[in-house]
């Protein structure tokens, strides 16, 4: 069954030869390092990254979809506030991904619902749920190791299941229906260990990879401040989670059926990757009272994106966020171990 995870792209080749999986430590010459004893509470330069290759982009209803795949790779599953780690197991043959986009503005979609069937001469060969995770390389994206047979051309199903949570402006009646589409995958372990592998010397030091954007699939970060709407109230940071605070007003709030709305952009530092799936909890106080408390809703909207919001009917002198749940995403290394305890944190606009 699907239902383990996919790594980061790189830019810098080592050449690899051989045929054999990343069941263990090496693939030809490849050789994959042990995770870090040492690892920071924080988000850090991973071991090592590997280049991703597009299979195929495709068009259906409203979503943009790609395929893409990599080496096989580790990563951290995370239920709750409990991780767990998910290896390489010895069959493992690709990390397979995909990307879900909206087929007009290119915005990348989270919750998604995605799930695979692979298929050879019409036969199953695995089929699942595939996790929601993020990666310094590849942003937000849905991927899991996959096991195949052998050598041989594939049929990859992937179905977008529909986004269930609030669509405002031009998102609003979109993405409420699944839909399926095919990509015939040549799958060659040749082809696969001539994509970049590169180990970093810097591993553990608090930073991150620059993203490895693709001319086929539409990256996920979140525009700076100055290029959203509104007021921009502040930052705070949580278990490296950055968290930005907007008020809009009039117009530029009317779409969200009031006057007033604060939205709160959920961020990883340095790459501005989004975080969904989190429960977000606001408390607002003025004069030492508190006169609002209320769970953020999660939104897609196509001028704000994926965010966290509320109508208000003021702004108090402090505003504390609370994450009852973190982000419900698998992470590649060098996220795993951030934004998992996530303490309440105060802004004072």
């Amino acid at each position: 069954m699907l239902r383990r995870g996919f790594l980061a792209a790189a830019t810098t080749a080592v050449t690899a030869s051989g045929s054999g999986c990343l069941g263990g430590l090496s693939s030809g010459s490849i050789q994959v390092p042990e995770p870090l004893s040492d690892r920071p509470d924080a988000v850090y330069r991973p071991t090592h990254a590997s280049g991703a290759r597009t299979v195929k982009t495709a068009t259906v209803g409203d979503y943009g979809v790609g395929l893409l795949y990599s080496y096989p790779s580790r990563f951290w599953d995370l239920n709750g506030r409990t991780t767990y780690r998910r290896s390489v197991e010895t069959d493992d043959s690709v990390h397979l991904m995909a990307v879900v986009w909206d087929a007009e503005t290119k915005t990348v979609l989270p919750e998604a619902g995605v799930t695979a069937e692979i298929r050879r001469d019409g036969d199953i060969v695995t089929e699942g749920v595939v996790y929601s995770m993020i990666s310094q390389r590849m942003g937000f994206h849905y991927g899991d190791n996959v096991a195949l047979p052998g050598e041989d051309t594939y049929t990859v199903e992937i179905t977008v299941g529909g986004m269930p949570l609030r669509k405002t402006g031009a998102f609003e009646g979109r993405f409420d229906e699944g839909e399926t589409v095919d990509f015939e995958f040549d799958y060659r372990p040749e082809d696969r260990e001539t994509l970049p592998f590169k180990t970093y010397d810097d591993a553990g030091r608090h930073g991150a990879l620059s993203p490895s954007p693709t001319d086929e699939v539409p990256a996920s970060t979140v525009p700076p401040a100055s290029a959203l709407p509104g007021e921009t109230l502040g930052t705070v940071q949580t278990s490296d989670a950055v968290l930005t605070v907007l008020r809009l007003t009039g117009e530029a709030a009317a779409r969200f059926d009031t006057d007033r709305y604060l939205t709160v952009l959920a961020h990883t530092p340095y790459n501005r990757i989004p975080l969904p799936m989190m429960g977000l909890r606001m408390r607002q106080r003025r004069g030492g009272s508190r006169f609002d408390e209320r769970i953020l809703t999660r939104t897609m909207d196509p001028e704000l994106g994926y965010h966290y919001g509320a109508a208000v009917d003021a702004v108090g002198e402090e505003i504390a966020f609370e994450t009852m749940t973190p982000p419900q995403l698998a992470r590649h290394e060098g996220y795993e171990t951030a934004f998992v305890r996530m303490p309440t944190k105060t802004l004072r606009p």
